[in-house]
């Protein structure tokens, strides 16, 4: 047999060893959409998941739950739809879109106002909206986003709406107001503790806890919609978002208990 011979047949074999060899299968990709408060917490909850559920890769859309419910009714291919608040989840259960919903946590509210205004929000509270230097209040958009609604109700409860309502803008969701805070686009804002605890906010601004009996509660809540083609890896996504290590993640970025 001469040497060309030799190499086809070694060839031949090799060809004949790789295609015994099974494919590795993709990973099941999870598409969650989430409400913007969630920016920065479900990054740690997904690595977390990921970590302990090998072959399964989630994916994560953020916005004002009231677009995201918007997509969801017109076909959006999420698997688990996590909202700002209860009601956009119901929505989509009404709609037949999806199960029962799952409560995950409580947020919370907080005044953010920018360190160099020499102002102190702790103290003076709301009284700090008046200041000269604050030209521009940003709160995400009341139509949409359950942060926005709480937060013109906070501001209607300490009847200072109508002071203020001249130099509020408009996010379109809540990790949207933040960014107007850390660029200098507002000088103070209404956003969730979560967004506020972020380390640029942190060094740029400081705070006040909106009291909690000046907004409807933010209880916020999740479906797995039935359209999911991975109806499985979802709820499993599901279950640790609520069991006790989703519940750290939370914890840690100010959320309370659902």
């Amino acid at each position: 047999m001469g040497l060309r011979s030799i190499t086809c047949l070694l060839l031949a074999a090799a060809l004949g060893l790789g295609a015994a060899v099974p494919a590795r299968s993709a990973p099941v990709q999870v598409v969650v959409a989430a409400a913007g408060d969630l920016r920065g917490v479900l990054e740690e909850v997904k690595a977390g998941f990921e970590a302990g559920h090998p072959g399964v890769q989630v994916q994560i859309s953020f916005g004002a739950s009231g677009s995201l419910t918007a997509q969801i009714l017109q076909g959006a291919p999420f698997d688990v739809f996590l909202a700002a608040d209860e009601g956009f989840p119901e929505q989509v259960r009404k709609a037949g879109l999806a199960g029962a919903a799952f409560p995950y946590a409580t947020g919370s509210l907080v005044l953010w106002v920018r360190k160099d205004q020499g102002l102190d929000p702790a103290r003076d509270g709301w009284k700090v909206l008046s200041a000269p230097g604050i030209r521009k209040v940003v709160i995400a958009n009341p139509q949409v986003a359950p942060y926005g609604r709480a937060a013109e109700a906070a501001l209607r409860t300490a009847a200072v709406y109508d002071t203020v309502k001249p130099r509020l803008v408009f996010a379109d969701n809540i990790a949207q107001a933040a960014q107007f805070c850390q660029t200098g686009s507002a000088e103070a804002g209404l956003l969730s503790a979560a967004q506020a605890d972020h380390p640029a906010l942190r060094q740029a601004g400081v705070t006040w806890t909106v009291p909690a009996t000046a907004y409807p509660p933010l209880r916020q809540a999740g479906v797995v919609l039935l359209r999911s083609t991975c109806p499985d890896q979802a709820a499993a996504f599901s279950a640790y978002l609520t069991g006790p290590e989703g519940q750290a993640v939370l914890a840690r970025h100010g959320f309370g208990r659902p």
